[in-house]
Formats: structure tokens, sequence, C-alpha cells
């Protein structure tokens, strides 16, 4: 999904603002449109994923908004356990887990 992109290309990305870069899945997406600030493109890409990675990604969304009963959810659909550390140590560790696939 990720394909040779490196977590520190990632994230230089979604600093320089623009588009994200070309060949993201539409997990990675929403994940760096998260990081860019736009929690709604980022839902909107989650959601419309409709795979494993995008319930990940859309169950990190709903516990980052606060509403940790849809976010259960969600991980259930992922097949995660609900993550209990910080969002951005979630959000880094979703990244990764894409990247590396």
């Amino acid at each position: 999904m990720g394909g040779q992109m490196t977590f520190a290309v990632f994230l230089k990305s979604v600093a320089a603002g623009g588009p994200p870069p070309a060949g993201l899945g539409p997990a990675l997406q929403a994940l760096w449109q998260d990081g860019a600030g736009d929690w709604a493109a980022a839902h909107e890409l989650a959601q419309a994923a409709g795979d494993r990675d995008g319930a990940w990604v859309h169950a990190y969304l709903h516990r980052k908004e606060g509403d940790a009963a849809n976010a259960a959810y969600w991980y259930r659909l992922a097949g995660k356990p609900m993550a209990q550390g910080g969002l951005p140590a979630e959000w880094e560790q979703i990244v990764r887990a894409l990247l590396g696939r």
C-alpha cells in the first residue's frame, strides 16, 4: 500500500502541505489528511475505504473525535483492540503499519 515510502517521508509530506503523495491507498490518504488537520476529509476517505485498514483508521478517527462507542465498533471491524495510548502514538503506529505493507 505504501510502497517504499518511509515514515519520515510521509511525515515531511504532511508538513509540506499540498496534496497527498501519489500512490497512497485510501487508509493512508485518510491518515495524511488527518495529519494535515482535515478530520472531515480523513473520515470520508476512511469510511469509503471499505476494508480492514480503513476500519482501523476510522476507529482511530472516532476515538480522536471522542466517540468511544463508535470507535469500539470500528476497532472490532478492523480486528484490532481498542487503543489506549495517546492519539499521536496511535496515528504513527497505523501509518508505520500501513507503509510497511
